[in-house]
């Protein structure tokens, strides 16, 4: 990457982190310091926790697609300033319902498909999968981070702190995006990264990128369900006092992350995703069964839930690859639309549906619940077949005649390795589905209308 580009994708990891971060934070110790709250019941508490998938989910789409009609940076420090609001309005009260109308309004704020579409703006085709790569890894340390400093700052300064130090990230986010992000000269409609209307029925209509949708709204659902009990577990039933435990979740969160790396070397390197995506799904299951068992032993507690985030951290990195590898040519930023908003759906179904199971049936019902979303899941997961291993691949096109795209089509089609092909030819660009051990990028060099420097 040149410095701008180092300085773009820098830049806009952070606001993505920072904005996550403020979301998740309030996860790990809601169920205990909500209580205070008054009108709290499980069941609003739930609803609370989870309310924000709910925005996030109706709007994420719409917000990249406005994105190219008012600007980038102007949908953006919409967002910003939406998540602001309702971090602060969460934080000054102390009436539950209050807080999920803040907690509404931070979801409102839905800008990670605007800053992925900010990111092509600013970055070459050939640098993109570092950029998104980067990006990635802010958000799932963000998530680690938000486990540490949830109860940290929970423990100093309660519920309200934790939505203040929110609204305090969202202003810092904005100046960043004022006084570091750069302005792009113009708009540029990548397929890899933003959403289109035309392919959003290619993507809905596809089976394989649905049962990956379901797969990341169950790994979501089981998350956000997992705070509603856990949290309490730890405090009332293990007598961890909640001012410890950061430690825990520190831990645990290190160490499993260690743990998957293997993994995901096996999946990607030796081929063997649909076996590590199914062992991973049968190891969350067993982990969120042993949580009902778990009775006064710390160390047992810290083994189911190292167990617990082994595979979610497995399966957090391994799904957001097999969309892109599953994805058709040029929808992959579409597919990636329909992914988030299914995520952030799970994240609000599991803490609503999880609330009104904890209310009725208490922490063993929400835990029972959680392991009939995994094993659905599961068999979802066995019976699909096998991902390709394709990737996908940009071509930068010289100008052309119109009518020479069907015959520029017909010859990237021939090249060894090439197995879709999806020609865009207002921007000039032609999209590839790729295997990378048969496909070798030097035969290009031979085309004379694709143009020097074009890569994925």
């Amino acid at each position: 990457m040149n410095a701008l580009e180092k300085r773009s994708v820098a830049a806009l990891a952070s606001v993505y982190a920072m904005r996550m971060l403020g979301l998740f934070m309030v996860m790990p110790v809601f169920m205990l310091l909500g209580t205070d709250l008054k009108g709290a019941t499980p069941a609003l508490l739930g609803f609370a926790i989870g309310a924000y998938g709910l925005s996030q989910a109706l709007l994420q789409i719409p917000f990249g697609l406005l994105s190219d009609r008012v600007g980038r940076k102007r949908m953006i420090y919409i967002g910003l300033v939406l998540f602001a609001a309702g971090s602060l309005l969460a934080g000054a009260t102390d009436s539950i319902y209050v807080v999920i109308a803040g907690r509404i309004l931070q979801g409102a704020g839905a800008i990670a498909s605007v800053l992925m579409a900010l990111l092509s703006d600013l970055t070459r085709e050939e640098e993109r999968t570092k950029a998104m790569a980067t990006v990635g890894i802010s958000i799932g340390l963000s998530f680690s981070v938000s486990l540490v400093l949830g109860p940290l700052v929970g423990s100093l300064w309660g519920l309200s702190g934790i939505f203040y130090a929110t609204g305090v990230l969202a202003v810092i986010a904005l100046i960043v995006v004022n006084r570091v992000v750069p302005t792009p000269h113009h708009y540029r409609i990548s397929a890899d990264t933003h959403p289109a209307k035309k392919m959003l029925g290619k993507v809905l209509s596809d089976g394989r990128l649905l049962r990956l949708d379901f797969g990341i709204f169950s790994l979501h659902l089981v998350l956000t369900s997992l705070f509603l009990v856990f949290p309490s577990m730890l405090q009332n039933q293990l007598g961890l006092a909640s001012s410890s435990h950061w430690w825990f979740y520190l831990s645990v969160m290190v160490a499993s992350f260690f743990a998957m790396v293997p993994f995901i070397i096996l999946a990607e390197k030796k081929r063997k995703m649909k076996p590590v995506l199914c062992g991973a799904i049968t190891l969350l299951t067993l982990a969120t069964a042993g949580l009902a068992s778990v009775s006064d032993a710390l160390t047992t507690a810290w083994a189911v839930l190292f167990f617990f985030f082994m595979a979610f951290n497995l399966l957090e990195a391994s799904l957001p690859s097999l969309i892109s590898k599953e994805a058709p040519a040029a929808s992959k930023g579409t597919a990636m639309g329909a992914y988030s908003t299914s995520q952030f759906l799970g994240a609000f179904l599991g803490g609503a549906l999880g609330g009104v199971l904890l209310e009725q049936l208490g922490t063993t019902g929400v835990l029972w619940f959680m392991v009939a979303v995994l094993t659905l899941w599961l068999t979802v997961a066995v019976t699909m077949p096998s991902p390709g291993y394709t990737t996908s691949f940009v071509v930068q096109l010289q100008e052309v005649v119109g009518g020479q795209y069907d015959d520029i089509d017909s010859s990237l089609r021939r090249v060894p390795g090439v197995q879709d092909v999806v020609i865009v030819e207002d921007a000039a660009t032609a999209y590839l589905k790729v295997d990378r051990q048969q496909f070798d990028e030097a035969l290009l060099a031979d085309f004379s209308f694709v143009r020097q420097g074009s890569s994925s």
